[in-house]
């Protein structure tokens, strides 16, 4: 490992811990209505916000009050979305005279960006005006995370044996009190950096080579801030984060990296603050943590030993940088990557597909798990979910009905549970079992074999988890993929949510039992290991068949000298 490596790692590691307790105090006072020190310059802001509305800031939802207003806005936000983006030859800010976008592409877009996926079929400078990225996606990508972080906060009251709150207080307190502030910051230090921030006209240079080159530019900073800082992922760009206009220094790529996790890390300590749980909350850091740590070896080391064809050969310097950024090294690339799919970002500053099978096993793991801090909000429930149908197995085990936080786990809680987790694997692998099956999905595979298997695992993965980046090589523009991704994302985004809502209210209604010496305890090193092995336990019954048939297969392969 390089000194570079060495050093990166350490900042990016250090940051988050230094971050993680005082961030998580922040956002507990703000979500539990305690002074903070933004209140003097937003209050006021807020209060008209609330008033002009009739929302009141002490008013509670139930659970399914709060899961239809939050149905109900993401609804409008996609109808508002498709319709600018339809209608974007008409409206302002077009400097490059870009037409609609055609009526599938302008659904797949739509819906991927009101799930907080942003998985896109389209290059964006070739596609979008300044009015289409500016002001009609970079605001989906401030309201969607938004919307999942109150989903989120709403759980944690209910766990602490709190009311639910309101949605839209929850969801304007996130824009004001945590993307936004944190949006301008992160702009002004990309544009230090060299990233672009301007409404002005794409430049047209002339080459040595007596050509011209346009040279798209627009909004990038502030794209770039909101990407990162809600886990959207969506370039500005088609070569989003390896696009040096992007992402221009090593700086930047720390930066961006920074952004991405700052927040969902510092959800679970806020977890901790407003249950009391605090122990708790370091121990499903450690878990999450634990799982980084996992994919991050699984990127950087068989990258840095080299393609093993080409090493056989003596044709190699050892590290695979085919696809790679050669601005940040391997060390600076590998944490970007490891960074992105562990907080389901999906933004990318290198091609995922130039990376050996064994590598992209990481990628896989990021998705599958959905909660290696994963996205803000909606991380921490998956993580909790885990946690519900680890303690219900280990009550299986030993004859007593199960309880997490002073609340007995009972079938209501399990089958909730159950389904949040089911869900997640029947969209991957029906999705993809589905595109395989059908000659119309079979089309947009343009690598044969395992490759091309998981080229469609990954693509459905990516849609499920709201992740949103892709392997190269799928024609995910086709009619077909347009669709079927664009709906696994609309269900995946909704459907599991809301099933944790409801077992929140549920252990919100239930008594509170006293606990005693049979009750096991979930803050010890001791849970955190079996929650780690039943993690690992779960997903490799559900995942490790598929897996065995696309990278397994295709590493094997390529170990004796068989390429796709």
């Amino acid at each position: 490992m390089s000194f570079s490596t060495g050093m990166t790692w350490a900042v990016v590691f250090a940051v988050f811990l230094l971050t993680i307790k005082p961030m998580g105090t922040y956002m507990a006072k703000v979500f539990t209505f305690q002074p903070t020190f933004l209140d003097k310059p937003l209050s006021k802001v807020e209060n008209w916000t609330f008033r002009m509305f009739g929302i009141s800031r002490d008013s509670s939802m139930t659970a399914k009050q709060y899961g239809a207003a939050f149905l109900l806005t993401n609804l409008l936000w996609a109808i508002l979305a498709y319709a600018m983006l339809r209608m974007q030859q008409f409206l302002p800010f077009n400097p490059e005279h870009f037409p609609a976008v055609n009526p599938l592409l302008a659904f797949n877009t739509a819906a991927s960006f009101v799930t907080n996926t942003n998985w896109q079929a389209y290059a964006g400078e070739n596609t979008l005006s300044y009015f289409s990225s500016f002001a009609n996606l970079s605001f989906l990508q401030f309201v969607t995370p938004a919307a999942g972080a109150a989903v989120g906060i709403a759980f944690v009251r209910a766990l602490a044996g709190k009311k639910l709150g309101n949605y839209f207080v929850d969801l304007t307190l996130v824009c004001t009190r945590v993307l936004l502030p944190l949006a301008v910051i992160v702009t002004l230090l990309l544009v230090g950096q060299g990233v672009p921030e301007t409404l002005g006209a794409y430049l047209h240079a002339h080459t040595l080579a007596g050509g011209t080159q346009n040279i798209p530019r627009g909004p990038i900073a502030s794209w770039e801030a909101i990407e990162h800082l809600g886990e959207n992922g969506g370039g500005f760009t088609n070569a989003n984060s390896a696009n040096p206009l992007e992402n221009p220094t090593a700086l930047s790529n720390i930066i961006e990296i920074l952004s991405m996790g700052l927040v969902p890390v510092a959800f679970f300590y806020a977890f901790g603050v407003m249950t009391g749980r605090r122990r708790l909350a370091w121990t499903l850091t450690a878990v999450a943590g634990g799982f980084f740590l996992v994919m991050l070896a699984l990127v950087y080391f068989p990258e840095q030993a080299g393609n093993p064809i080409l090493n056989s050969l003596g044709l190699a310097t050892h590290q695979n940088m085919v696809g790679k950024e050669v601005r940040f090294g391997m060390g600076g690339t590998s944490i970007f990557e490891t960074a992105t799919m562990a907080f389901t970002t999906g933004s990318v500053a290198s091609a995922h597909d130039s990376f050996l099978p064994l590598s992209s096993l990481a990628f896989y793991l990021g998705m599958f798990l959905n909660m290696v801090f994963g996205g803000k909000g909606v991380g921490l429930l998956n993580m909790l979910m885990f946690v519900i149908i680890t303690i219900f197995l280990m009550g299986l085990m030993v004859g007593r009905t199960p309880e997490f936080l002073g609340k007995k786990i009972e079938t209501r809680e399990v089958s909730l549970a159950s389904i949040a987790f089911l869900l997640h694997p029947l969209l991957i692998l029906g999705g993809t079992a589905l595109a395989v099956y059908l000659p119309v999905g079979m089309k947009g595979v343009f690598n044969p074999g395992p490759h091309g298997l998981s080229e469609i695992l990954y693509g459905f993965t990516s849609a499920a988890a709201n992740n949103g980046s892709a392997f190269g090589g799928l024609g995910a523009s086709l009619p077909f993929y347009e669709i079927s991704i664009g709906v696994v994302m609309i269900i995946a985004r909704y459907a599991s949510v809301l099933a944790m809502l409801l077992l929140g209210q549920s252990l919100l209604h239930k008594r509170r039992v006293p606990e005693t010496s049979g009750t096991m305890r979930t803050d010890t090193p001791l849970f955190g290991g079996i929650l780690f092995g039943s993690i690992i336990i779960l997903n490799a019954l559900t995942f490790f068949p598929v897996m065995a048939l696309g990278p397994i297969a295709e590493q094997y392969l390529m170990v004796a000298h068989h390429l796709f």
